[in-house]
């Protein structure tokens, strides 16, 4: 059950991401959040009190739900940017790099993942270095952007990483008031950036399926957070991790970005090592 929860997180993910890229290259990456967050926390908060869900009992786990959250948002603010001024191929894969954090915080608390489960974790995360890299290329345009949409998605892999870390124990108390919480305390930092810089609004459609996006950006945060109920936290963040795959194909698909073999291998040995961590 792990496993299919953290891969579900990882495809919806991966589509959510791709997604918001994209309208991150039409709209202002502030309001690409306050929609993202703001459609997620409506749904999930008129849920949370529709089924009585009870509240945290230990204060710390409601304090480490709203610091994932700001971790959370984030990230996913440089994450977007990142994917609007780069190639997705490329900064998808970087960005995964922050599911290293929540494995290091994971065994320092005792999870001890099996032999076959640490060889496929070796090899998602091989997997992942070899997607991320990019071809020698002597035309010079756009080779800033390029540069700074790695740096971007290293300092998403980052934040990325302390959302996984500083939610497992809430998403183990309860995942709807994890998600609420999580929400709630990245809205209000984003409302406030978008009153700041007043970026221009997109149309009632555009503003719709971002919202949309949003849902499926909440559905992938509940499935890693059932998932962390019902495994060890160094597995699912890789496994959570593999959002970069759907990322990556999707924009071959849709994009036309070429894979080149590495990627392709990279892309192969990630699928490999998830195959190898659901068979232990």
């Amino acid at each position: 059950m792990t496993v299919v929860l953290a891969i579900a997180a990882a495809a919806s993910w991966g589509l959510a991401d791709f997604l918001a890229g994209l309208a991150s290259r039409r709209v202002a990456v502030p309001v690409v959040l306050a929609l993202v967050e703001g459609g997620g926390l409506v749904v999930v908060l008129a849920v949370t009190l529709a089924v009585h869900e009870p509240f945290f009992s230990d204060r710390l786990d409601a304090v480490g739900a709203i610091a994932g959250g700001l971790s959370g948002v984030l990230a996913l603010g440089l994450f977007y940017r990142a994917l609007a001024i780069g190639t997705m191929s490329i900064v998808a894969p970087i960005s995964a790099a922050g599911s290293a954090v929540a494995v290091v915080v994971g065994v320092a608390a005792g999870d001890r993942p099996s032999a076959i489960a640490a060889v496929g974790l070796a090899g998602v995360f091989a997997g992942v270095v070899l997607a991320s890299r990019e071809a020698s290329d002597d035309d010079p345009a756009g080779a800033a952007d390029r540069r700074l949409s790695v740096l971007l998605a290293l300092g998403a892999a980052v934040g990325f990483g302390g959302f996984f870390a500083l939610t497992a124990s809430p998403a183990r108390a309860s995942v709807l008031w994890m998600l609420v919480l999580a929400r709630a305390s990245a809205l209000p930092f984003v409302l406030a950036l978008v009153a700041r810089t007043r970026p221009a609004l997109p149309g009632r459609r555009l503003g719709l399926g971002l919202a949309a996006v949003g849902l499926v950006d909440l559905a992938a945060t509940a499935f890693i957070g059932l998932a962390d109920r019902h495994g060890d936290l160094s597995v699912v963040a890789v496994l959570g991790g593999m959002y970069p795959v759907v990322t990556v194909l999707l924009a071959a698909a849709v994009l036309g970005e070429r894979l080149r073999a590495a990627q392709l291998l990279g892309v192969t040995l990630a699928l490999t090592g998830v195959a190898a961590v659901a068979a232990s």
